[in-house]
């Protein structure tokens, strides 16, 4: 091989180990990047089943409360449950699955079921009828309220275990990324010891050929 085409060969090794360390480098930046987002959205997805999940049990016990101090409890219950209202829109526009879609839709309609009786029953309070609100509050309203909460929780377990899949699913890509980059490593070093052989031998033939060119030379003779 001529020095020209190892002097080729070298800068095309050398240009090689650049491509790939940083082809490697971009991919696996880009797959973290990628999980990362997925463990994000699982994440804000399990916190909004929870919250929701919260939401049901307090709107149900600030019911609770009014129906006992003679409605004095009943602006924290309309509060508690329009804040459940503003959870659940967000929720559906954030959770898409057949299944979260399923789930939030029982968990509205035991909640619509629960706030049209609670007006029946705040209208019983209003008229001092408050064994028609204890009926109420200690029957029905128990069944809707037993409605959302299982469904809240369906959808607060299936939120947890899709983050900790996703969780689980990004450390394996981190640890995949790690294996990739220390094989591109490892053949980034290889191409820079052939680059520095390819080095060392073209500096051996530029040296021997500038012996033999004063060996040949008759004017280095005289």
């Amino acid at each position: 091989m001529t020095i020209r085409a190892k002097l080729y060969t070298a800068i095309v090794v050398a240009v090689a180990g650049l491509a790939i360390t940083a082809g490697v480098g971009a991919w696996a930046m880009n797959e973290l990047g990628n999980r990362f987002e997925d463990v994000q959205q699982a994440a804000d997805a399990r916190a909004l089943a929870l919250r929701l999940k919260f939401d049901v049990t307090d709107f149900n016990g600030w019911q609770t409360a009014y129906g006992y101090d003679n409605g004095k409890s009943r602006p924290i219950y309309l509060a508690a449950f329009k804040r459940f209202e503003n959870n659940l829109g967000t929720a559906r526009r954030a959770l898409e699955t057949p299944r979260e879609t399923s789930l939030l839709d029982r968990i509205g309609d035991a909640a619509n079921d629960f706030d049209r009786l609670d007006a029946v029953a705040w209208a019983s309070l209003q008229a001092g009828r408050t064994e028609e609100v204890r009926r109420i509050f200690l029957g029905p309203e128990i069944a809707n309220f037993q409605r959302a909460a299982i469904s809240a929780q369906q959808l607060a377990e299936l939120e947890d275990a899709n983050a900790s899949s996703q969780e689980q699913a990004f450390e394996d890509a981190r640890d995949n990324a790690l294996r990739v980059l220390v094989g591109a490593a490892i053949a980034a070093a290889l191409l820079v010891v052939i680059l520095l052989v390819t080095a060392t031998d073209l500096a051996r033939q530029a040296e021997s050929s500038l012996e033999r060119d004063e060996n040949d030379d008759p004017s280095a003779e005289a």
